[in-house]
Parts: structure tokens; C-alpha cells; sequence
């Protein structure tokens, strides 16, 4: 009897710990990945601080990329799980991107401010080159267009400025890994823009139809020059002061005008 009570617990037990048992004949059509985006930052501290702080506390990301001279990639958090690395952010119509992509901490450490001004620091070349390797087999695996490839800075500009001005987004962007101004376009657009410079409600516009989110005040206000500098920094880096410039809306002309019609 004692037997036979045994035996009924542990399947019991057992069958608690496994759960209902699941048929999986039949897979639907109308499914996707749950991970639209992938968001890059700098950690702004060391390798150690940057493991404690991800692995210990409430911020964390998927991966963490080291500094090393062969670089490492940390896997802290499974992608099929929510990372908190992006916090408050938005980009198009998506919003608090937790949810919907991988975050990927690099370390590097950010930027100094001196008396000569602030000074921002490089991505060594094999670091960069381990990420573009990172990122194909997350880009491959999920789908991910390059427009969806984003800084911290991208979708939180009132608050966030990693990866920063250093980080090479046009090296990504010959890769296939993230969205670029066509240089041509950006030369001929010039011209024009340096003869007569757009109206601020013109930058908020045209940057609200890259993904930012931009308040459409018609005034060149602080969280207005907040993003420009997020844009600049990332396709204009030698200057990044938020002003809307002739480059600025060259650059922006290129990633938003509508694509020519075929003659008929």
C-alpha cells in the first residue's frame, strides 16, 4: 500500500513539474519573432563594474560585448526573455522597446568631460568587428530589417546619448546592419539648404518620419535639440550641438524623401 501511495506522488509530482501536456501538430501561419529591434549602448564603465552591475542589479541586457583585445560576448539574458536595458523609449509607433528587442551593452567607457571640453572614446576595430558578427547571426535568426538597428541615443534622446559620436554606424551600415544617407542624394540635396535653410517645423517633420520622437512645437525648443544631436551624432558626429544646419537637413533629405517614379 505504502508502495503503491509512493508510486502515486511521484507522478503526481511530476506530472505538476511538467505541466500539461502539449500537442504541437499544428504551427500557425500568422507568427513572427517577438524581437523587432536591436539596441546598441556603451556601458561607461569597466569590464567588472559593467558584469556586476548587469548580472546584480535591475538593469540588465541580452548580451554583453568586452573590450578586450580578443573580445568576448556575454550572454546574460535569454532572448526569448525581456532585458530592462532600454527603459523609456520610442521609435515610430513602437513604444517602451523592452519588450520587442535585444539589447546588446558594449563595453566602453563613454565619455570624459575635461575643461577643454567633453571627450568621447573609440571602439577598437575587433570589438567593432565582433559585434558585426554578433549582429548578422541575430539579424539572420530574427529578421531584422536595418532601419530597426538603433542606438540607446535613437530612442531616448532626452535622456541617453550611447552609444555615441565614436561609434561607427557607417561601418554597420556597409554590412547591411543599419540605415545610411545616400551620398549622392546628401550632395545634391546642399545646395538648396545652404541657399535657404528649412523651418524648424520642417526638422521636426522629416526626423518624426525617420522614427524619433520629436515634439512637433514648430519651435526649436530643448527636447527639439535634443534629438537633432541624436541624429547628428549618429550621421554627422564632428558636430553634434543640436542646431539645424544646412548638413543636418541634407542628410535628413536623403533618409526621407520619397523614392523617385519610373518614367512611364
Amino acid at each position: 500500500m505504502k508502495t503503491l501511495l509512493a508510486t502515486l506522488l511521484i507522478a503526481l509530482l511530476t506530472g505538476c513539474a511538467t505541466g500539461p501536456a502539449i500537442d504541437h501538430t499544428y504551427s500557425a501561419k500568422g507568427q513572427s519573432s517577438r524581437v523587432k529591434f536591436v539596441i546598441l549602448h556603451y556601458t561607461a564603465i569597466n569590464l567588472p563594474q559593467s558584469i556586476k552591475v548587469l548580472t546584480q542589479q535591475t538593469v540588465s541586457s541580452h548580451y554583453l560585448l568586452t573590450d578586450e583585445t580578443s573580445p568576448i560576448v556575454y550572454g546574460l539574458v535569454d532572448e526569448t526573455r525581456q532585458s530592462n536595458h532600454a527603459g523609456v523609449s520610442n521609435w515610430k509607433n513602437y513604444t517602451l522597446l523592452n519588450g520587442s528587442s535585444i539589447g546588446i551593452e558594449i563595453v566602453n567607457p563613454g565619455f570624459t568631460d575635461t575643461p577643454s571640453g567633453r571627450i568621447w572614446y573609440p571602439f577598437p576595430q575587433a570589438q567593432v568587428d565582433r559585434l558585426i558578427v554578433l549582429l548578422q547571426d541575430i539579424v539572420k535568426r530574427h529578421n531584422i530589417p536595418p532601419e530597426n538597428i538603433l542606438g540607446h541615443s535613437d530612442i531616448a534622446p532626452q535622456r541617453k546619448q550611447d552609444p555615441g559620436p565614436m561609434f561607427p554606424w557607417f561601418q554597420l551600415a556597409q554590412q547591411g546592419l543599419a540605415v545610411w544617407p545616400d551620398a549622392a542624394k546628401v550632395a545634391a540635396a546642399r545646395p538648396g539648404y545652404d541657399l535657404l535653410l528649412p523651418d524648424v517645423p520642417w526638422f521636426q517633420a522629416r526626423l518624426a518620419t525617420v522614427g524619433y520622437a520629436v515634439p512637433q512645437t514648430g519651435l526649436l525648443d530643448e527636447a527639439t535639440r535634443n534629438v537633432i544631436g541624436a541624429f547628428q551624432m549618429k550621421y554627422r558626429p564632428a558636430t553634434i550641438d543640436g542646431t539645424p544646419d544646412a548638413e543636418t537637413a541634407s542628410l535628413l533629405d536623403a533618409l526621407t524623401a520619397p523614392a523617385a517614379k519610373p518614367a512611364a
